[in-house]
C-alpha cells in the first residue's frame, strides 16, 4: 500500500471518515504525512538536501502545499532550513537524545494506556482494532516502503491511544517527541515489527477490557522492550567505531 494509501487509512480510523475534498491545509496535511512516510523508510536519507520544486514534481502538486509542510517540519525540528539551498534532513538522534525520549515517554505513554482503558469510546477502540489490522498487513514486509508505512501506522496507534485518553496535554507532548519517526530511521528490521504488533495486541486488548492496570502495564511493557531493541542499535554502533579506531 502506498503512501497516500496509508495517509488515508491513518485519518479514516482517528476521525470515523474519510472527509470530503482536498483544501489547501488538507493537501499540507497529506505532503507532511507522505513526507514523514519517507524519512521513516529512509527513502529520504538523515543529511540529505531537500527542495520544494523537487518535491512538487515528485509528489504531482503545487509548491504552496510542499511549503506548508515543510514550514510545519521545520517548527518541530524535523527538517532544518538551509538558506538558500532548501531543506536538510537531520543526522539520525543520539544516544543522548535517544535515552531522554525513552524517559518521557514511560513518563507519559503508560498513563495515557490508563486513561484510555477508563475513557475511550467503542468507535475509537474500533478504530485502534483497524489500526492493528492495517500493520498486521506490513508485518514481516520487505523494503524501505513497507517498513515506513508500518511506521506511519505504529505512530498512529500510539497517537489514537493519546487521542482516547482525553488528554491532549499528554498527545501534544507526545506529538512533539516525534519518537516513531526517529526510531523508525535506525535501522530497517523485520523482528522489529512482529515483536511490536504482539505488544500492541496486549495494550488493546487490555483498554478494550476497560482494564486500567494491565493498560498501563502493557505499554510501560512494550515501551521498555522496544526501547532494548533500539538499545542495541546503539551498542552495534559504538562497537563498530571501537573497532574501526583498532584497526
Amino acid at each position: 500500500m502506498d503512501d497516500e494509501a496509508v495517509i488515508a487509512r491513518r485519518r479514516e480510523a482517528m476521525t470515523g471518515g474519510t472527509p470530503p475534498g482536498r483544501s489547501r491545509g488538507r493537501l499540507a496535511d497529506e505532503v507532511y504525512d507522505t513526507l514523514l512516510g519517507q524519512m521513516m523508510s529512509l527513502r529520504i536519507e538523515p543529511g540529505s538536501r531537500v527542495t520544494i520544486d523537487v518535491l512538487a514534481r515528485e509528489l504531482g502538486v503545487s509548491q504552496t502545499p510542499i511549503r506548508d509542510a515543510l514550514n510545519r517540519m521545520e517548527a518541530e525540528g524535523l527538517v532544518v532550513r538551509v538558506p538558500h539551498a532548501g531543506y536538510r534532513i537531520p543526522p539520525q538522534i543520539t544516544r543522548h537524545r535517544f535515552e531522554d525520549m525513552l524517559e518521557v515517554r514511560l513518563l507519559l505513554e503508560p498513563a495515557a494506556a490508563r486513561r484510555s482503558a477508563e475513557r475511550a469510546s467503542s468507535k475509537q477502540v474500533a478504530g485502534m482494532r483497524r489500526m492493528l489490522e492495517d500493520m498486521a498487513e506490513l508485518e514481516g514486509g520487505k523494503g524501505p516502503m513497507a517498513y515506513g508505512a508500518f511506521g506511519l501506522r505504529d505512530a498512529a496507534f500510539h497517537d489514537l491511544v493519546a487521542l482516547s485518553a482525553e488528554n491532549q496535554v499528554i498527545r501534544e507532548a507526545l506529538a512533539r517527541l516525534h519518537t516513531h519517526v526517529h526510531l523508525f530511521r535506525l535501522h530497517r528490521d523485520a523482528q522489529v515489527t512482529h515483536l511490536a504488533m504482539a505488544e500492541h495486541e496486549e495494550v488493546l486488548t487490555a483498554i478494550a477490557a476497560r482494564d486500567p492496570d494491565a493498560a498501563a502495564y502493557a505499554m510501560r511493557r512494550h515501551i521498555l522492550l522496544s526501547g532494548e531493541r533500539f538499545r542495541r542499535l546503539f551498542d552495534e554502533a559504538e562497537a563498530a567505531d571501537g573497532m574501526a579506531e583498532k584497526a
